[in-house]
């Protein structure tokens, strides 16, 4: 094997480039009020608008564990940008909902996340970008079977 070329080591480090720069984009706007997390997150509930949104989906949309999930949930509760609210068909369940001050700031939010994953992608061929997703599902996968 070729020392310089390991998979796991390798997508953890695009992986940390990523989370700064994106980082560095939401920082320029909202301080230390949104992190990077915390913009995916109000992203994908702004996306799914109108969708019942539960904790469990974002687990699984995100793979993260519960803990994460909840933390990240309970402080962008706490900051004022989601809330849970009861369900009428069971009032256990809590679906997540974005408030007035999230929706104040999707519209930028989203505009920085579609310049940012539009710098990331500039000139990769859409075809080459399918085999990247492709190769990707299957590195997953693979690590998920361990």
């Amino acid at each position: 094997m070729d020392s310089d070329r390991y998979v796991g080591r390798d997508m953890k480090r695009v992986s940390n480039c990523i989370r700064r720069a994106f980082s560095g984009r939401c920082k320029d706007v909202y301080g230390d009020e949104i992190t990077t997390s915390n913009c995916w997150l109000l992203m994908y509930l702004f996306d799914h608008d109108g969708e019942d949104v539960f904790q469990k989906d974002i687990e699984e949309k995100f793979y993260i564990r519960r803990s994460t999930s909840s933390s990240i949930i309970s402080l962008l509760e706490k900051k004022g940008y989601i809330e849970r609210v009861s369900v009428e068909r069971d009032a256990r369940l809590k679906k997540l909902v974005l408030t007035q001050k999230a929706l104040e700031i999707c519209d930028e939010v989203n505009k920085r996340t579609i310049e940012f994953e539009d710098s990331l992608t500039k000139g990769i061929p859409e075809d080459k970008l399918d085999i990247f997703y492709e190769v990707l599902a299957k590195v997953q996968k693979n690590a998920e079977s361990q």
